[in-house]
Formats: C-alpha cells, sequence, structure tokens
C-alpha cells in the first residue's frame, strides 16, 4: 500500500518517518483561507481533509494523509507570524495565556475517510521582553502558529502542556495517525 503525505512541512516529514513505513510527501496546495463563521477545530478539520482530498484524485489506491493545525486563544485563530515583528506581538500576546492547538488528522483511501482533531493545550509563562527577543533571535519560529516550537527552545516558553498525543503539538499527532492507519490495514508494527 503505497503512503502519501499531503503536505510540504519538514516537521510532519520528519514526524511521519518515525513509524519507519515508507512515504512520498507531496504539497497539496489548497486554499486555506477561512470560511465565514467557521471555528478553529471546524478549520482544521476541513482542512486536513482538504488536503488528502486534493492529492487521492492523482494517485488511486494510495492512502492519503493530511493535517492540519490551527492555534487559537479566547477562541480566535493564531496564524503564522511569518516575521519578527508579528512574533514578537503574538508571544506577547500569549504570554500568561492559555492557547488550545487545534491538530486535525485525515486519512483516506478515496473510497473512505477518517477524521480526528487533538487538542493540544499550552500554558505559557509570563515572559519578559528580553525572554521573547532572545527567543525569536535564537529559534526564528516564524513559520511555525503560535510563534513557538515545543520541539525545540520553544517548550521553556511554555509552564504546562497537555495533550492525549505528545506529537500533535508539533503537528502530526502519531497516536491518532497510527489507529487510523491500523483501521486501513496498514499496521507499522507489522510493516517492515
Amino acid at each position: 500500500m503505497r503512503l502519501i503525505l499531503a503536505s510540504s512541512s519538514p516537521y510532519r516529514q520528519e514526524l511521519l518517518s518515525r513509524l519507519g513505513l515508507p512515504f512520498t510527501a507531496v504539497s497539496p496546495n489548497i486554499d486555506e483561507s477561512p470560511q465565514a463563521g467557521e471555528t478553529p477545530a471546524a478549520l482544521a478539520a476541513r482542512l486536513s481533509l482538504a488536503k488528502a482530498q486534493a492529492i487521492v484524485p492523482a494517485h488511486p489506491g494510495a492512502l492519503v494523509i493530511g493535517s492540519d493545525q490551527v492555534a487559537t486563544i479566547g477562541g480566535e485563530p493564531i496564524g503564522k507570524p511569518g516575521s519578527f515583528e508579528r512574533a514578537r506581538a503574538q508571544l506577547e500576546q500569549l504570554s500568561g495565556q492559555t492557547v488550545e492547538f487545534h491538530s486535525a488528522l485525515c486519512v483516506s483511501n478515496g473510497q473512505r475517510h477518517e477524521i480526528d482533531d487533538i487538542v493540544t493545550r499550552c500554558r505559557f509563562r509570563t515572559l519578559t521582553t528580553a525572554e521573547i527577543v532572545n527567543y525569536l533571535q535564537r529559534e526564528q519560529p516564524y513559520d511555525t502558529a503560535g510563534s513557538a516550537k515545543a520541539e525545540g527552545l520553544g517548550i521553556a516558553l511554555m509552564d504546562s502542556m497537555q495533550s492525549d498525543d505528545p506529537t500533535a503539538i508539533i503537528g502530526l499527532p502519531l497516536i491518532a495517525l497510527a489507529r487510523m492507519l491500523r483501521s486501513f490495514g496498514l499496521n507499522p508494527l507489522e510493516t517492515f
């Protein structure tokens, strides 16, 4: 069974490689704009499905993985900052706050699909300006929702983190993914 990750994200590719399954990564190239009135959880789920569905038609018989993550504070989505100044403003806003990360996952074979949303709650410490600037200069997390890479130095920004899947915060919930792959007949522990 061919496995395709519908993503150009190096973070998701690294995570998927942990399962030891051969896969190909293909960029889905979809519009990721939120729809009017769409909740962050619904947005993440819709985008994970759209990414998988964008790849499935060109790869019949393949198992396609789509994933998307939306960070929220007070129910409002937080995007990727893209620059130092926007990341600084984001971290100033998140200081002392709890942020929810919706890491949605879809696995599809073209005939059926499964979708799940793994929520991670991150409580940010109260951060000083010097800590924020130093962190941003060292890690440059401008392509990361919430301006913090929990898999790196960004973990030092946190007071606590709660999730059923420790890899969800990085962008690909492997516990949920392994469960979904098994439901499609692909068990990472039986494949070698």
